[in-house]
């Protein structure tokens, strides 16, 4: 099959031939038929597999078969890096086309986004609970809303936003086009999808599994000697770009001093940081100018650089589902990756539970010359250095730990001067899971 068999029209066409794009992905074969002729679709895959011109293209098709005024299509996406992505790939995609769209986030100030919606947007990429803000306030209006897509269905359920989706949708005309896409499809969503997408078909590719193009290899190590071996690797074997993952965003702070200290050139991503320093980092990643990126799961879903060579787990993930995830960074299209991760004796449990989702067991591989029986202890990350004495006058008090502290919220809530009521979910879910890696400071009374 080729892209031409789609009929798209022309000046899409053009711009898929000037991605380079020929032959379409096993998803983008099934999906975009089902999506140009208009019908509800569910698409089961994870992420790597070109799922997102699977919307893009159908919807961009679509607008300009139909010229009208006003906001005709909705993605929903649970992170403010995915919307981003998105948004840039409709931008790419549609040039030419003179359709507008437009990103809306929490983590930044909400004028821009008021002037872009107020302006007149085609289609909007929103997360869950910014976009109930602008609906509150006013400035974004969904009732001309011919295309809903849910992309990564399941992590916005994991992230805890069914409820203002639910909001988002009894907003929504009942008579339109829904697609819901997802890496695997749990009781609560298959709910979700067959009120929300009815009679939809449904296209699995590659569920729980992940690409065939990745090498996977576990590297046994005793606690206090991870941070070790994971400096050993970076230093020793041939690698491009690689995607470091911990569980906790102070142990990501904690490893990326050690990284930069031998010398590599490295940055960090995690919920702490601000928009502009994630985007910084990001987008150093993707330019080469930072070879090592540091990340929490947040970047797992919807993170898209290319020519990722490695993605090492510091930190074993909890589920398989995460496991497939943090590794779908690497080993896109037909590029090949591996996937190393470090594992302590108290792993066990975990290592199995990936070993059964993958249907395989895994590589246990030993780096020559480490020493693994090294007595003197790495720096535990997940030690803390001592606080200095509480401090007897006010004038007195250190200024508080920056890791330490919760990223400002000023940005995400609505201006107290303009009036306006508040409406649905904190924007900050958008960027975070509820659950906290670290508590706040406890401050002096």
């Amino acid at each position: 099959m080729n892209f031409l068999d789609f009929e798209l029209h022309p000046t899409l066409m053009a711009n898929v031939r000037a991605q380079g794009f020929v032959e379409p992905t096993p998803i983008q074969a099934e999906g975009i038929p089902i999506a140009l002729a208009g019908g509800n679709l569910i698409g089961l895959a994870q992420t790597g597999t070109g799922k997102t011109a699977v919307f893009v293209l159908p919807i961009l098709h679509r607008l300009l078969l139909a010229r009208q005024v006003g906001t005709r299509a909705l993605i929903i996406t649970p992170t403010r890096e995915l919307a981003e992505q998105i948004n840039e790939t409709i931008i790419v995609l549609g040039k030419g086309t003179g359709l507008r769209s437009a990103a809306i986030y929490g983590g930044v100030g909400m004028e821009p986004q008021e002037r872009a919606l107020r302006s007149g947007v085609d289609i909007v990429v929103a997360c869950p609970g910014r976009l109930l803000d602008h609906m509150g306030r006013g400035t974004a209006r969904l009732d001309g809303v011919q295309t809903l897509v849910l992309d990564e269905a399941d992590r916005m359920l994991d992230m805890g936003f069914l409820p203002a989706i639910r909001r988002v949708l009894a907003a929504l005309p009942t008579r339109r086009q829904t697609m819901l896409f997802s890496a695997t499809l749990p009781d609560e969503l298959s709910e979700l999808a067959a009120t929300t997408a009815p009679g939809a078909k449904i296209i699995q590719i590659g569920l729980v599994r992940p690409a065939h193009t990745i090498t996977h290899a576990i590297y046994p190590v005793a606690p206090h000697r991870k941070t070790a071996l994971l400096l050993d690797l970076l230093h020793k074997a041939d690698t491009g770009s690689v995607l470091v993952f911990t569980r906790t965003k102070h142990r990501a702070n904690r490893l990326l001093q050690q990284i930069v200290h031998q010398g590599h050139s490295a940055a960090v991503l995690h919920s702490n940081k601000s928009q502009n320093q994630r985007q910084l980092a990001l987008d150093g990643f993707r330019d080469g100018r930072f070879r090592i990126l540091v990340a929490t799961d947040i970047a797992a879903r919807g993170l898209d650089v290319e020519r990722i060579s490695h993605v090492i787990n510091y930190d074993i993930p909890d589920t398989a589902d995460a496991y497939i995830h943090r590794i779908g960074r690497t080993g896109r299209a037909t590029r090949t990756g591996d996937a190393f991760t470090l594992v302590t004796p108290e792993d066990g449990a975990e290592v199995r539970m990936i070993e059964r989702a993958l249907g395989a067991s895994l590589e246990r591989r030993q780096l020559a010359g480490f020493d693994y029986n090294a007595q003197v202890p790495a720096v535990n990350l997940d030690e803390r250095p001592p606080r200095p004495p509480r401090p007897t006058r006010r004038d007195d008090r250190p200024a508080p730990r920056r890791d330490d502290q919760p990223a400002p919220r000023r940005d995400d809530r609505p201006a107290a001067r303009s009036g306006a009521p508040r409406s649905g979910a904190p924007s900050r879910r958008d960027e975070q899971p509820p659950r906290r890696d670290i508590r706040p400071t406890r401050r002096s009374a």
